[in-house]
């Protein structure tokens, strides 16, 4: 049995790859990636892979029985590049697909979600048995502001006092390593967040409280806060997704109480202080 996992570099994939090493050989692991030269740290077979050159797909996926599809970095792309590959999976003879998603894709009113959505309906069209993973927002889409928020005297963004169910990119790495080794995750679709909400209140104060320093946390309108981020360099189009994102976390869309990804993983999810601490190192 053969698992590859796509975007194997990547800040998640890399975490998946580490996790499937625990639970099966590594001469049967495949990374996918775009510049195989760049794997070799991970210590297992790599072949080249770009979700944008879909001729070459399916002979990378030759041999492969289980394949973890982690969700393409490329906003706007994404749906057309997923389909690249299920479509090679369906030709290379891939019998199962577990596949990374956003949190409750079809109920969020994130501007991601519609991507998202677009692939599970590819993978149901295909034939293919799939697992759909719908993770929730990344710990360190926040900790990793924390310094710039230390320097600048205060953490800003537009999420009001909505709730965040975040959980740290090792955790879901975790989860998709069970759910691709575990035929019992075939067919079901997980919604996975944090054991333990927070609002970026809550997490600039847990900043204060580790750093000594006094950090408030100042919501700001949507315009405004997207203003600041191309003021500190992001694209204009990257600095208003990220504005709506935090919107979209104060009308609930970062939030799930079910506790499904600590049921999967077997354990809590990473805690918020430590999430913090860690970056504060």
């Amino acid at each position: 049995m053969k698992i590859a996992v796509t975007g194997a570099t990547g800040q998640l994939g890399s975490l998946v790859v580490e996790q499937l090493k625990k639970r099966v050989a590594s001469e049967n692991l495949v990374a996918l990636v775009r510049s195989p030269e760049k794997a070799a740290k991970l210590g297992i077979e790599a072949r080249a892979f770009d979700y944008n050159q879909p001729e070459g797909l399916s002979d990378a996926l030759n041999g492969i029985d289980r394949l973890v599809l982690i969700s393409g970095s490329e906003i706007g792309q994404r749906a057309r590049q997923h389909a690249n590959v299920i479509e090679a999976a369906k030709k290379a003879g891939v019998q199962w697909i577990v596949y990374t998603s956003l949190l409750h894709a079809d109920t969020s009113s994130l501007n991601l979600a519609g991507e998202h959505i677009a692939t599970e309906k590819a993978l149901k069209e295909s034939g293919i048995a799939h697992t759909v993973l719908r993770n929730g927002w990344y710990t360190e889409n926040y900790t990793a502001s924390i310094e710039g928020a230390l320097g600048a005297g205060a953490f800003v963004g537009s999420a009001g006092n909505g709730k965040i169910a975040s959980a740290t990119r090792a955790d879901y790495a975790e989860a998709a390593a069970v759910a691709v080794t575990d035929e019992r995750h075939k067919g079901k679709v997980y919604e996975l967040a944090g054991d333990k909400a927070y609002t970026l209140t809550d997490l600039a104060a847990e900043i204060s409280k580790q750093s000594g320093k006094d950090l408030p946390y100042n919501n700001l309108p949507e315009a405004e806060y997207a203003n600041i981020l191309k003021q500190v360099g992001l694209p204009d189009m990257f600095a208003g997704a990220i504005a709506s994102w935090d919107t979209g976390a104060s009308k609930g869309d970062l939030f799930d109480d079910s506790r499904q990804l600590s049921q999967l993983i077997g354990r809590p999810t990473t805690p918020l202080a430590d999430a913090v601490k860690a970056a504060l190192k």
